[in-house]
């Protein structure tokens, strides 16, 4: 793993954006969801929102950038990138956390009940 992207993961971790920490605080930190998820984690060449070690599933948080057309473009390659390895991606955008944070919720909780029962 490139010393720049722990350096990188290291420092978003210590940043996170609005979204990430309600998110994090709510519903992903302490075990609430039954795994450990781990906050801006180096996972193959990129840095991920969320992820749980025990499950192939992502949590991505997209802000504004996210709508610029290269930000855009750049996300679908990574995405395609990460499915083709065998991870599932879950996105939201930063106003789906604020305005319906107990929908995002049951999505997560959905998608971990669909993996469980593939395992």
């Amino acid at each position: 793993m490139e010393k720049t992207k722990r350096v990188r993961a290291r420092t978003l971790r210590s940043s996170m954006t609005k979204a990430e920490a309600c998110l994090w605080k709510y519903a992903l930190k302490s075990s609430q969801r039954g795994y450990k998820f781990r906050r801006q984690c180096c996972l193959n060449s990129y840095i991920v929102d969320f992820y749980p070690p025990q499950l192939n599933f992502i949590i991505e948080v997209d802000g504004a950038s996210h709508e610029v057309e290269e930000v855009g473009r750049y996300d679908r390659v990574r995405q395609q990138n990460l499915e083709e390895n065998g991870y599932y991606v879950l996105r939201f955008r930063d106003e789906e956390i604020f305005e319906e944070l107990e929908s995002v919720i049951q999505s997560i909780d959905y998608k971990i009940a669909s993996l469980e029962e593939m395992y």
